[in-house]
């Protein structure tokens, strides 16, 4: 690539560099030149459609004015993307567009309030956290903070263009009553101006930050002056008209300095003169005399110009701002400010010492990225709080080592003051902070423990290791000392779970009806939590109501898709403000529970059934044969609700014992469907007097014609009780293990052939041998010695040495030390199956 030649068409040139060579400076003409190509492309960016270049400002001044007439702290327009699936912030006013980075791009079809509004045309009110927690819950975990809301489509006819949305501190009353004809004027203009582009609006391209108007009422101003020295004239500007107060200028550069106050006027003088002298530039501070007697400060920056006859001169006029930052250099508090990305705009030099810092280091920064004892994210959250919810708020954070500080925020849709003054720790109590809600300390943000058990819930499969996770998770996270979990099944309570309580204190409770005039039945009921701060609001609320040595309660309903699921009451030995950030956190939490106790539920039910079905297929007992002592066991796979092939089965006929262990692939119903009818057709074959060759081809056959798609291995021997002989076959199969009386173990050498279901031709051969008297033959499933990453062989092997060296005389005992291992791996992925038969001495 040649040095300043753009990478592609939209991508704007290099500032510096050019592959021209560059003018000398006596060919360059000391007039403004016409702007270039590529000069206009760095100013005006990448081409925009001409709707977007018509309509942006429009767009622009519409959502101000909205969030101005509404009485708003901040407002947000979505359009529909190009592929209208999805709604995409286009422009947003009095919130950082960082915040809203989870809901910049929104589904069309998500459970969202600007998505509804898309969708229906309805016009859709929040209240607050609470009523966002019932109605969406997915908004109030992405954004659990107390703020009220209006969304009203943007429409004209039948296109719907998009969505306005406006945010106003939360209150009980909701938006103001105005506020929904207010919007949907706004939104209607808005509409119209659309129309005329049709299908080519989109909002696809980077959202406009558009900024409200000044709150400081013009605090600041800059006027202009030329001063010809040769006689004395001046040309004014209408900004230093106004602020000097002079209505109509005449020009003369006495009139100017009868403005100032005269200790000052002899030093500009002096100053102007040196600087026109010596062709350079001056700055100086003056005194005006205010027309209502006072006096007004003004800084004066000047320059020579035209070989030292002119003077060019910036004023600015500083006004309260000035004197404001002064009064807050000499406060003993620490004063700062936040700009609405949550980067220090300012902080007094209290502040530097308190935070034992360099201003200039952290000034542009976000406090929490350079302070690292300000890095936990409850910090951040506590400014994501105050600026989403437009209200006060306070924390403390200790200052290595052991310097406590106490944070108060105040925040508007332009940014946030704050304010720091030393505090002590937290356990004393002696620090109180008036301004805004009690100061408590900020461990870990209570977002992010909605994070956390989001993401422990997901590996929790059944309703105990939901229940689990939940109070491993909610109690240490938010100070509690008492959880119950309660389902409501066949319109009662039905305890799961609890940890914490005196021992039989719930009992009265179990089985209470719904309608029952309770705490935890009336949050689900009514689908809203219910917070006490302490004994007595529980007391006034339900007088006579059963207690323990708890002093603040959370009941908070558990509702998965607009269906009850139960209740989770929390119990907190000290009486508890419930902040708004803690009642949406926890009304949140409760959404995230009730979706996996309902999942878990469906799930135990489920994997109840299934392996009920697989139970079924497998022998309920085993024949009872003199000469032989048989032991069987199962393990199911606990791996998922996946339900496997392996069975087992002992048949007496009067041509002898049938053993036989088989394992059809797959982990599914579909599995052990197969299993059940190869395990019945083996049974029927063997007992119409087939021999173990033609079971197994006459299996074979079956499997092949069900075209199942699944393939089976399977080993059985014929044993004749009375002298010990054999005959065995396998397809496929592991061989079996053969321990003879002395403990001699070896593994049994049994002709195979192919996998059950591959080819109906095959025949299977067989191998004929003698079983010793008090000899023990085990066949068992591969789930028994697979392990990952050995060899099957090694795994057989260790299963013949734990065989061999085995001195429980009784089958039973022997079946459980084989299957002492697998039992005891928690996520096993594979059954197991294992028959042992044992051929008893005679006498």
């Amino acid at each position: 690539m040649r040095q300043g030649v753009p990478a592609d068409p939209h991508s704007p040139p290099p500032l510096g560099g050019s592959d021209r060579p560059d003018p000398s400076p006596a060919a360059t003409p000391d007039v403004l030149l016409p702007p270039s190509d590529e000069l206009l492309q760095v100013l005006d960016g990448p081409p925009a459609g001409a709707w977007a270049e018509e309509v942006g400002p429009l767009l622009a001044d519409t959502l101000v004015q909205a969030v101005r007439t509404t009485a708003a702290y901040g407002g947000v327009f979505y359009l529909r993307s190009a592929d209208r699936r999805s709604l995409v912030i286009s422009a947003v006013a009095g919130v950082p567009l960082a915040l809203l980075d989870a809901f910049r791009r929104i589904p069309v079809a998500a459970p969202l309030p600007v998505a509804e509004t898309y969708r229906t045309g309805r016009t859709v009110l929040l209240s607050g956290a609470d009523d966002a927690m019932r109605r969406y819950p997915r908004l109030a975990v992405g954004m659990p903070y107390a703020y009220a809301s209006a969304a009203v489509p943007i429409v004209d006819g039948e296109q719907v263009f998009g969505v306005l949305s406006v945010l106003w501190p939360a209150s009980p009353a909701g938006p103001p009553p105005a506020a929904r004809r207010q919007l949907r004027a706004a939104a209607h203009r808005m509409g119209a101006a659309l129309a005329p582009f049709g299908e080519r609006v989109h909002g696809d391209g980077y959202p406009a930050a558009v900024s409200l108007p000044d709150p400081s009422g013009g605090a600041l101003r800059l006027g202009f002056f030329e001063w010809d020295l040769a006689d004395n004239r001046l040309s004014v500007d209408d900004e230093l008209a106004t602020i000097l107060g002079i209505e109509d200028f005449d020009g003369r550069g006495a009139t100017l300095l009868e403005r100032i106050v005269p200790e000052d006027v002899d030093l500009l003088r002096q100053t102007a003169r040196a600087a026109a002298r010596s062709g350079g530039g001056f700055a100086r501070q003056v005194r005006t005399l205010d027309p209502n007697g006072g006096h007004r400060v003004l800084d004066l920056r000047g320059r020579a110009v035209g070989g030292g006859s002119h003077l060019v001169v910036a004023v600015l006029d500083a006004g309260a701002a000035g004197a404001a930052v002064a009064a807050v250099e000499r406060l003993r508090d620490g004063v700062f400010a936040l700009d609405p990305e949550g980067r220090l705009g300012y902080l007094n030099r209290s502040a530097e010492l308190l935070l034992d810092t360099d201003r200039d280091l952290i000034l542009g920064r976000h406090p929490w990225s350079v302070l690292t004892w300000l890095a936990d994210p409850a910090y951040e959250d506590r400014y994501r709080a105050a600026m989403l919810s437009q209200q006060p708020t306070a924390f403390l954070a200790c200052r290595p080592p052991d310097h406590w500080l106490a944070f108060s925020l105040y925040p508007d849709a332009h940014g946030l003051t704050g304010r720091i003054i030393p505090a002590s720790s937290p356990g004393d109590h002696r620090t109180t902070l008036p301004e805004a809600p009690p100061p408590t300390r900020a461990s870990v943000g209570a977002v992010y423990h909605l994070l956390q058990l989001a993401s422990a819930l997901t590996e929790a499969v059944t309703v105990q290791e939901v229940c689990d996770c939940v109070i491993d998770q909610i109690l240490p996270g938010f100070g509690g000392q008492e959880i119950a979990l309660y389902l409501a099944r066949s319109g009662r309570m039905h305890l799961v779970a609890q940890t914490g309580y005196p021992a039989g204190f719930l009992e009265p409770f179990e089985g209470t009806p719904l309608r029952a005039r309770l705490p935890g039945t009336e949050a689900l009921v009514s689908g809203a939590p219910i917070f006490f701060e302490s004994e007595g609001e529980l007391d006034a609320a339900y007088p006579g109501i059963t207690r323990d040595e708890m002093h603040a309660w959370a009941f908070l309903p558990l509702i998965a898709s607009g269906h009850p699921v139960g209740s989770c009451i929390l119990g907190f030995e000290q009486r508890r403000t419930f902040t708004a950030e803690d009642r949406a956190v926890l009304s949140a939490l409760g959404g995230l529970i009730a979706q996996a106790l309902e999942r878990a539920r469906l799930y135990d039910a489920e994997f109840a059934l299934a392996r009920g079905l697989q139970q079924a297929l497998l022998p309920h007992r085993l024949p009872k044969v003199p000469e032989l002592t048989i032991a069987a066991r199962y393990l199911p796979g606990t791996r998922g609700m996946e339900i496997g092939g392996d069975w087992y089965d002992a048949v007496a006929t009067a041509g002898g014992v049938w053993l036989v262990i088989g394992d059809v692939e797959g982990h599914n119903v579909g599995a052990a469907a197969v299993m059940g009818q190869l395990r019945s057709a083996a049974r029927a074959f063997a007992t119409g007097g087939s021999s173990p060759q033609d079971v197994l081809a006459r299996t074979n056959h079956l499997l092949v014609d069900l075209d199942a798609g699944l393939l089976a291995s399977c080993c059985l021997l014929r044993l004749d009780p009375a002298d010990g002989r054999y005959i065995a076959a396998r397809a496929g199969h592991l061989p079996p293990l053969l321990r003879r009386a002395d403990g001699r173990t070896e593994i049994l050498d049994v002709a195979g052939g192919p996998l059950l279901g591959i080819d109906r031709s095959v025949e299977y051969p067989v191998t004929r041998g003698t079983l010793p008297a008090g000899a023990i033959i085990a066949l068992y499933t591969d789930g028994l010695v697979e392990r990952p990453g050995t060899a099957v062989s090694e795994g057989i092997d260790r299963l013949r040495t734990t065989l061999a060296h085995a001195a429980a005389p009784d089958l039973e005992a022997l079946a459980d030390l084989l299957l002492g291992r697998a039992s005891r791996i928690e996520h096993r992925a594979d059954d197991v199956a294992l028959l042992l038969t044992r051929r008893e001495p005679s006498g």
